[in-house]
């Protein structure tokens, strides 16, 4: 209507009409589904077979697919654009990506304000955003992608969200602009002339902010917890998480955010095990073309061996980006050349400028962290604080949001003399830590400010509530290593500080900080460290004659191998100060074993590797609980519905524990009070025990706040965050008495797994953790609590059709009588070869179909992909076998098509009850207080 371009689009409702929308755009065509977020199943397609293949997948998810032209390797910009009902109407930031058009914003690099456009392009873009806005008549917050041709100055308006998104958090927090808060203030008819902007509190809400610092956003990947995952990034989002980082110049931010990202680089030159050095020509210009989740770190290699012209051409990145990758790569090599004698002044500060660590620079030189940071202070080279005020200090502004940087004179705020806390806060979300850290974070913030205490956050994700400016007295949006929580306890010389709280980022520094002299609040680092550390844990357990299974820590190989055939196979491996169980591995044989403990000693090189024995059937428990100076204080116990070995953050959780002795719980109580006194724990803390046979045996224990901390706390409406902060000030509290039976109702946390993102991942439980998210639902018994979870987490129940692959023949005989139950309760049961044969010998009818590789019909694969099949339930043969192909394809197929999966036996078993027990309709809606 206003004559604006946008790329030529088709909207089709069948893949017939589909491919006939593309044979006339033309290919290659970019196909996108309505109404997903994220980016679900879209794709850029060049040929037609692919696309039809894609096609049947794609309306599995939707009944509408949009084809349009395909602007690949354009530049991506956005725009965020505020409107008021009196049409008031500013932008309040744009944004550049460094990836070209092709990849998903959430996938991309992104930087802010935007560094490549012209004074022309900003302003012509920004006039174009405000006259959709306003065409639109939108009132509150807007979001505009646009795609702009480098070569011709062409562009196309690619998407419009009349709504707050991903990219308007992250303007939020890049600005200083509360977009949300001001979003809803419009909505309710207010004008931006009237509001004041609550971050300056000196100006109107109708001035746009003006940034002198440059912030830069990267994604985070957990792709190696995937089996058989493809590493490539593209138009659908596979990251599970982002951190943004603040400097005053494109180098300094980015080294910044590469090592927020805590993925074992210290940033964009100088790391460990760098896979893009030992490429050839011909690999390494593949790795640029075709983007991964490690293509930042190829095109540093490749500076220094192509023309920079030449990277632009594979990877259409802006060669101002370039440039400036290449001037850290070239800084590094004078640092190397320099090493520690010829060390100047001009160049330690230099390197700091381009956002170098003391950790990198001593790297280069051939000095230890602490020697530079040193030699550093000795020449005066120190971090100055500056603050984020929304107006560029055009206005004086009282601001709380800070940031450090090398590239300042002075400092924007001084310290005061009020007594002081600084709470460390939990990263980047990633799997296995996620929002549960941050509200654990939040909550202690609240409780020390209402004890009066002046509070400082650090912490570098712009998606937690903890980075609102907010929330405490003073926020640092900065990096959570030694080097920069030591530069702000140094300025801001505080009380002590909180590591308990923001999962395994803080805790891994508790020791560091102690030997430096930073005060740490609560249980002490040596204890933390006799806890965290698997050999010292498991010897204090020997000591106290505590149950544990068997083990032995590694040495070398042979050892490894004549230790496990002595326990007898399968056995457990297992590295020290890691989250989420990374490189935790069950290993079955000796070949498995060696592959598995050359991936645990990369993980965590510093710290023993521990193997014990992997005891199966048995169920696992665990206890969160929080302790005062060595003695518990308040506790509370759940149970997981599958048995060991899924990963606690993969596993149902339960509280009250349904199938748990008495006997049990009470021994477990025990075992904490000894393990409580043992490393005098003060503050949160969690074990996880494994029962069988009425025998309890500890597996581990982390002496901070649990991934399960907000699941007790709302279950049982006693907030154990703020408990232990209490405690760990030394407030005193009465006792508290409150044991778990006696709640007359039942919670239930189920994981929510992203499998169908993440193509070609084996959708099978293990003990790394692979969900990524979680939800909770209560009941008045656990069937209705269960039912609820399931469908929280996007689970439709059966109607008819329900196909079993059933496993090994121990599985398949546990499973019988649930299949009888099937049967009665009326539904058709569909079974592989194996299982069929062993149902009929037992007397029960199932149609058979053949395997996924078997030539013979009729097939699973026909099945599944016609969607005449409402339920999978498919049990693996064994945990760690990669060649057992037939149920993979099964599995994958059922998560192509959108088709419910259920791969663990007593994940079944409970589902198959409660569906027998408690209809649908019969699911009570009440709310959290009526519980």
């Amino acid at each position: 209507e206003i004559d604006l371009p946008v790329p030529r689009s088709m909207a089709c409702e069948s893949p017939e009409e589909a491919l006939r929308a593309a044979r006339k755009i033309g290919y290659p065509v970019m196909v996108r589904v309505a109404y997903a977020l994220g980016g679900l199943g879209s794709g850029l397609f060049a040929e037609e077979a692919v696309l039809r293949e894609h096609l049947k997948k794609a309306f599995t998810f939707t009944n509408q697919v949009l084809v349009e032209e395909c602007v690949e390797g354009w530049k991506e910009i956005e725009y965020e654009v505020i409107r008021d009902a009196f049409d008031n109407c500013i932008t309040i930031c744009n944004m550049e990506n460094l990836d070209p058009m092709g990849i998903h914003t959430g996938e991309s690099i992104v930087v802010a304000p935007s560094q490549t456009l012209s004074n022309q392009e900003y302003h012509r873009l920004r006039e174009i955003a405000i006259r959709v806005v306003r065409h639109l008549g939108v009132v509150g917050e807007c979001n505009i992608q646009f795609a702009l041709n480098p070569a011709s100055g062409d562009y196309r308006i690619i998407e419009v969200n009349p709504r707050l998104s991903r990219s308007s958090a992250l303007a939020s927090k890049a600005t200083g602009y509360p977009l949300a808060f001001m979003a809803a203030k419009l909505a309710l008819g207010f004008s931006l002339i009237e509001l004041e902007n609550p971050i300056t509190r000196q100006t109107r809400a109708c001035f746009e902010p003006a940034l002198d610092y440059v912030t830069v956003k990267i994604p985070r990947w957990d792709l190696n917890k995937f089996r058989r995952a493809s590493r490539k990034i593209g138009s659908e989002m596979k990251s599970v998480g982002e951190v943004m980082a603040i400097g005053r110049s494109f180098e300094e931010a980015l080294q910044k955010a590469l090592r927020m990202l805590q993925v074992g680089r210290y940033g964009l030159v100088l790391n460990p095990l760098e896979v893009s050095e030992s490429l050839n020509q011909e690999e390494l210009e593949e790795e640029l073309k075709q983007p991964t989740d490690r293509r930042i770190f190829a095109v540093a290699a490749a500076t220094r061996r192509l023309p920079l012209e030449k990277i632009a051409e594979l990877t259409h990145i802006d060669p101002w980006f370039l440039a400036r990758i290449k001037n850290i790569v070239s800084l590094a090599d004078r640092l190397r050349q320099a090493g520690r004698e010829n060390l100047s002044r001009e160049l330690l500060l230099e390197a700091k400028k381009l956002g170098f660590s003391d950790k990198q620079i001593g790297l280069a030189v051939g000095l230890g962290e602490l020697e530079v940071r040193q030699l550093r202070q000795s020449l005066g080279i120190r971090p100055w604080i500056k603050q984020i005020d929304t107006l560029a200090a055009e206005y004086p502004a009282r601001t709380n949001y800070l940031y450090l940087t090398y590239n300042g004179q002075e400092d924007d705020v001084v310290a005061d003399d009020r007594p002081k806390v600084i709470v460390l806060g939990s990263g980047s979300y990633r799997i296995g830590s996620s929002v549960e850290f941050d509200w654990c974070c939040v909550n202690t913030v609240q409780t020390l400010r209402s004890l009066g205490y002046q509070t400082i956050m650090i912490n570098y994700n712009p998606e937690t509530v903890s980075t609102d400016y907010d929330l405490g007295d003073r926020l640092y949006f900065d990096e959570l290593s030694f080097e920069r929580v030591a530069d702000i306890y140094e300025k801001e010389k505080p009380q002590g500080l909180i590591l308990s709280m923001g999962g395994q980022i803080p805790n891994n520094l508790a020791l560091k900080c102690q030997e430096y002299g930073l005060r740490v609040l609560g249980t002490s680092p040596t204890d933390i460290n006799r806890a965290e550390n698997r050999h010292l844990f498991s010897a204090l357990l020997d000591e106290l004659q505590i149950d544990q299974p068997p083990w032995k820590e590694l040495t070398d190989l042979e050892s490894a191998k004549q230790f496990a055939r002595e326990v007898g196979y399968p056995v457990l491996i297992r590295p020290s100060y890691v989250l989420s169980g990374a490189a935790m591995s069950v290993a079955l044989n000796d070949a498995e074993l060696v592959a598995y403990l050359e991936k645990a000693s990369q993980v965590s090189p510093e710290y023993p590797v521990v193997i014990s024995k992997f005891i199966e059937n048995a169920k696992e428990i665990e206890l969160d609980g929080v302790a005062r100076e060595g003695e518990l204080f308040v506790y509370a116990i759940c149970e997981h519905v599958e048995n060991a070995g899924v990963h606690s953050g993969d596993a149902t959780l339960v509280l009250p524990p349904q199938r748990t002795y008495l006997e049990t719980t009470r021994r477990m109580k025990r075992i904490s009070r000894q393990i409580a006194r043992a490393l005098q724990i003060h503050g949160p803390f969690n074990i996880q025990f494994i029962a069988k046979d009425n025998e309890v045996k500890v597996i581990e224990c982390n002496l901070r706040a649990s991934r399960s901390f907000p699941f007790v706390s709302k279950i049982f409406k006693l907030n154990f965050v703020d408990i232990a902060t209490r405690l760990i000030m030394g407030e005193d509290l009465a006792p508290i008495d409150k044991s778990c039976f006696e709640l007359d109702y039942v919670g239930v946390k189920a994981p929510q797994f992203s499998f169908t993102r993440i193509k070609g991942a084996d959708p099978v439980l293990s003990v790394e953790m692979t969900s990524t998210g979680e939800v909770a639902c209560l009941g008045d018994s656990f069937d209705e609590a269960f039912l609820k979870a399931l469908l929280s987490v996007g689970f439709t129940f059966p109607e008819k059709n329900i196909l079993l692959s059933t496993g090994p023949f121990e599985s398949k005989a546990l499973f019988l009588p649930l299949a009888k139950k099937l049967l009665e309760m009326g539904y058709e049961l569909y079974a592989t070869p194996g299982t069929h044969d062993f149902m009929k010998y037992h007397g029960l009818h199932t149609t058979l179909v053949f395997s996924p590789l078997s030539p013979r019909h009729p097939n699973v694969t026909e099945l599944l992909e016609q969607r005449k099949i409402d339920l999978v339930i498919n049990l693996p043969k064994s945990v760690e076998e990669e060649d057992l192909t037939n149920d993979y394809l099964i599995r994958r197929k059922a998560i192509d098509f959108n088709i419910p999966l259920i791969t663990n036996l007593q994940v079944a078993e409970r589902f198959i009850e409660a569906l027998s027990r408690v209809k649908l309709s019969d699911l009570a809606i009440k709310s959290w207080e009526e519980y």
